[in-house]
Order: structure tokens, then sequence, then C-alpha cells
């Protein structure tokens, strides 16, 4: 039984009901991720891309009190061009954005929880929340971690962002019991760069082949989900040495700031933006779009199992 605030849309609903390959989306990233009106050309391409690769786009979000499993253009357009003013709204954000009907753009946490309970299994993002520097002290810890630890939604990103502890975001999750799964590659990818200098726990490299890990973590009744870490194509890498340093000017300047809480990711990543001159913004695209691709071919080897 669905959700009683859950709005299915039509086609992701009868894709859903007749065992066709659906593709969640984010929509903070249209929201607070890049400036109108290039937020809602890139959701657009990004669900062009999910059909050019065999499946259905379901770009998630809550308007008006309603928890929404795909959008149309125009409700696209609206949360772009309203953008940092609709919240940012993760699980904690649910129950008072609900009761009193408004709007919120879905993390990777809440677009999750949408995508499981409408039944799609898959969802492609950028990069997913984690542990952030210094969290010894601040506990400042994504909810994204504890949900990939109990929805079983399979998550394809590029990495965690470079501006969190790697490190202590991979512990995290091996002691949540969620694989981390290397697309093609044994290192985890760190978002902007393909590389990190951290090993992720399996190298899988064919859509098929995580089709499979996923559909057996489902027949054992394992309760969390999958995270595949695709890496940035190379063409669009940024230099490691360049945006570790952005990274380290931008946490300086937060921390100066006194920005916190989850106003920390949207503040580091815009701050990264100036100080790349827009390249790092670029490179963020493009990773989207590769992400929202293999997310498409995995979701069709997995309806074909």
């Amino acid at each position: 039984m669905l959700n009683k605030y859950l709005d299915v849309q039509p086609e992701v609903a009868q894709a859903v009901a007749e065992g066709r390959p659906v593709v969640a989306l984010e929509s903070t990233i249209i929201s607070h991720g890049m400036p109108y009106p290039q937020n809602v050309e890139t959701a657009l391409q990004v669900e062009q891309i999910v059909r050019d690769n065999g499946a259905v786009p379901a770009t998630i979000a809550i308007l008006g009190g309603r928890l929404k499993a795909g959008l149309s253009k125009e409700e696209i357009t609206y949360l772009g061009k309203t953008g940092q003013a609709v919240t940012k709204a993760s699980r904690r954000d649910l129950p008072v954005l609900v009761s009193q009907g408004k709007d919120g753009a879905t993390t990777v946490t809440t677009t999750m929880m949408i995508a499981h309970m409408a039944g799609i299994n898959i969802f492609a993002t950028g990069g997913i929340g984690g542990v952030h520097r210094g969290a010894e002290t601040t506990m400042d810890i994504s909810a994204d971690l504890e949900e990939l630890a109990n929805t079983p939604v399979m998550v394809v990103c590029a990495g965690a962002k470079s501006i969190l502890d790697l490190g202590l975001t991979l512990e995290y999750l091996e002691t949540h019991g969620v694989p981390v799964i290397g697309y093609g590659t044994k290192e985890l990818p760190a978002f902007y760069t393909y590389k990190s200098g951290f090993k992720v726990d399996y190298e899988l490299d064919t859509p098929e082949e995580l089709a499979a890990a996923f559909k057996v973590q489902r027949e054992l009744g394992l309760k969390g989900g999958i995270l595949v870490t695709n890496p940035i194509p190379r063409e669009y890498a940024m230099d490691y040495n360049v945006i570790n340093k952005a990274i380290d000017d931008a946490i300086a300047s937060s921390l100066a700031e006194g920005i916190h809480g989850k106003e920390t990711t949207p503040y580091l990543l815009a701050k990264v933006k100036e100080l790349t001159g827009g390249d790092s913004l670029d490179s963020n695209i493009r990773l989207v779009f590769n992400n929202a691709a293999l997310a498409a071919k995995t979701a069709a080897a997995y309806c074909r199992l």
C-alpha cells in the first residue's frame, strides 16, 4: 500500500507496476546545486540521459506537502526558479514540511526514502554526504549514511564529496554493513577527481554485475542499500591538488564565518566553485550525467534478472 502522502507520476507508476526500469533523481541539485536556468537545463538533460539509456526518470521532491515521485517539466522549472528559498529537506524535515503543506528539495536521504515508498530501486545522484572533517568533535555526520544503512536502494554516485573526511566516511559505511562498490575502479572516487587514496570494498565492471549484486542483497533480506561509486570521466576531472587546495581554503573560510549544520555543504560547494573559477560546477554536471547513464543501464539489467 502506497503512503497516503505520496504522489507517483502516472508514467513512473506504470513502469514500476510493469516491472520496467526506473531511476530516481534528487531535487536538491536543482534548487541548491547550481543557478537558474542552468539548474533546470541540467535536470532535464539528466532525465533525457536516463531515457536514452533505457529507463524512466523519476525526479523526486516535496511540493505543497506532497511527496512526489516523478515531476513535470513545469515542476522542475518551479524548483529551479525558486532555488534556495526551497527547504533542503532531510529525514528530520519531512513531518513539518508535509503537515504544513510546504515545499522541499530532497537530499540523498529523502530521495532514497521516497523512491523506496514508490517501489523504485535505483537512484542516481552526484555525490553522497558523509562524515565531515572534524566530526570527532562536531559529530557532523550526514544522514545519507544512516539512510544507506537502512533503506534498500542502490545509490549510484561519484563517491563522497571531497570536502568530507573520506576515510571516516568509509569506516562508517563498513560499520553499518553498506557495500561500497567501485565501478571499474578499486579506489574511491572523490567527486571532482577519480582518485582519493582510499580503497573500496569491491570493483565491479558491468551494469549486469551491479544488478546481480543488488538482487542477491534483496533476496538475502539485508536491510540496507548498496553504494556504487562511479568515477568522473577523466576528461572532466579536476586536478587533484588544485581541488584539494580550494577545499582546504573553503573549509577555513566556513570556520571563520561560523557555518555549521546543513548549511555547510552548500556553502563549501559554492566557495569551491568561486575558488576554481566555475570549473567545479562544470565537473559536477558531467559526473551527474555519467551517473545517470550508469544507473539507467543498471536498472535495465536489474529488470532483466
